[in-house]
């Protein structure tokens, strides 16, 4: 009596039949294989399918010149090698084992693309032991094929295992020699790509954290030596604008100024102290500076001082929108051009130009020659270099230098709003043009501080014949090989 199980009493109709194992198998392969090619970048496929079909016409198209002994099996042998040509990525174990059948079939067109397959399948097995066991399993399906073929023409195997094992050396190992050298240089790229990821990490690490002790040094002996000094000054100008303001009015003016250019310069070192202990250069913010109140001011101030004409143009337009860095830099682009009218051309004639354009804002200090060559108290330009600096950091251009008439010039160029690099500024029709302007760096990936890193993919003489020239030499047989064999064949 058969026993029968709670499903097929309950189920009214037939039992199903349920699939096996291999057609799950290849269900499951099915699946994978569309989710790998959906998942793969569209270039990349259309780049596999024309190599596909090249693999497809180079097998194809000569037998419609030369036609085979069996046009059925040798179309079929072109279709399987670009069938393996397309496995070769994704199963490369398959794609080696499928190869061996085509050594022995009747389109010797297609044997041309057996040693692209096994060295790109090769390649990408690892551990290059698996590959070695792969490729031997290959030729030893190949030897018993050649010999199940030859049962029946006994006078004719030894050679068919000659020509099998000859075209087994060319066109399977050393192709997997190659492969097997490409596939050890990969992880070792990998590695060293990985290393120099560090150590650039590393000595970045190591250069930020000496330059924050470098900083917070130079603030300490700032602090100490410039805070002191400059405290004197201020008590002492106080009580000078006292005594002026009773004894000699007319002084009362300077003194005044001269006391709160003394208080503004306490200020600004307060905060330029703050900035070397706890941020970076490019992480300060500029208050409500760079506004057109505060370049009047310092306008006014210059011309107090040295007692030359000042003349200042602003056309910035309400609609342009800059942020608080960028006027922060445009006040010490104008402060420092004035300092230097000061200092090097005293009385001269000085023009202040800011303007401002949707792309970003002009900065020009323009003074003429000065009215007496030598007296000039010198410099270092360190200031110069700071603004270059700061300007750079900024994503601006930045440029000074002297004028064909004697005079001197500094000019700028600021986006409105800061960016991660220095860009080109746009040339207007009739602007002046910038003297000594820096240009921004070459690469893409370059950011200020640091010089853009040499691509490992760039490809040059030394790493194509330290890299691929091994593998070439192994696989120049099998070219010449192949040569001769498709000439014979097509001569024949």
């Amino acid at each position: 009596m058969s026993q029968v199980t709670e499903e097929e009493r309950q189920s009214p109709g037939p039992p199903t039949r349920r699939p096996t194992g291999a057609v799950r198998r290849l269900r499951r392969e099915a699946a994978e294989s569309r989710a790998a090619i959906r998942a793969t970048p569209r270039r990349t496929v259309v780049a596999e399918g024309l190599v596909c079909a090249l693999a497809a016409a180079f097998g194809l198209i000569p037998l419609l010149l030369i036609p085979p002994d069996r046009p059925v099996l040798a179309v079929l042998e072109a279709l399987w090698a670009a069938l393996l040509v397309a496995a070769r990525r994704g199963r490369p174990v398959a794609a080696v084992l499928g190869a061996f059948p085509l050594l022995a079939g009747a389109n010797v067109w297609v044997l041309a693309v057996i040693p692209l397959i096994v060295l790109s399948a090769t390649r990408r097995i690892a551990p290059p032991r698996r590959a070695w066991r792969v490729v031997g399993v290959a030729c030893a399906a190949l030897g018993g094929l050649t010999v199940a073929g030859g049962l029946f023409r006994w006078e004719t195997l030894p050679l068919k295992l000659a020509d099998n094992a000859v075209s087994a050396v060319l066109l399977l190992l050393l192709p997997a020699l190659a492969g097997t050298m490409l596939g050890r240089r990969r992880p070792l790229v990998d590695l060293l790509r990985e290393r120099n990821a560090y150590l650039e990490q590393t000595r970045t690490l190591t250069a930020a954290a000496a330059r924050m002790e470098e900083r917070t040094r130079i603030a300490r002996e700032m602090h100490d030596l410039l805070g002191h000094r400059l405290s004197l000054i201020s008590v002492h100008a106080g009580a000078l604008e006292l005594a002026a303001a009773r004894q000699a009015p007319p002084l009362a003016g300077q003194v005044e100024l001269l006391r709160t250019t003394a208080g503004t310069a306490m200020e600004e070192l307060r905060e330029i102290l703050g900035v070397l202990r706890h941020a970076d250069l490019s992480d300060e913010t500029g208050g409500d500076r760079g506004t057109y109140e505060d370049i009047t001011a310092l306008v006014a101030q210059s011309r107090q001082t040295g007692g030359g004409p000042v003349e200042l143009v602003w056309s910035v337009p309400d609609t342009v929108e800059v942020g608080a860095r960028v006027r922060q830099a445009i006040h010490r682009v104008v402060r420092e051009g004035l300092t230097n009218v000061l200092k090097h051309a005293s009385g001269a004639p000085t023009l202040v130009e800011v303007k401002g354009t949707d792309a970003g804002i002009e900065v020009y200090v323009t003074n003429g020659a000065p009215r007496m060559p030598g007296d000039s108290q010198g410099g270092t330009s360190s200031g110069l270099a700071g603004l270059q600096e700061r300007i750079s950091l900024l994503g601006g251009t930045f440029g000074a230098g002297a004028l064909p008439d004697g005079g001197f010039r500094v000019t700028a160029w600021l986006p409105s709003h800061t960016t991660n690099g220095p860009v080109s500024a746009p040339a207007e029709a009739g602007a002046a043009p910038l003297p000594h302007a820096p240009g921004p760096p070459s690469g893409d990936t370059w950011q200020p501080g640091s010089n853009s890193p040499l691509s490992a993919q760039t490809l040059t003489w030394p790493r194509a014949l330290g890299a691929g020239c091994t593998a070439v030499l192994v696989v120049l047989p099998t070219a010449g090989f192949l040569i001769v064999l498709l000439v014979m064949a097509a001569l024949g």
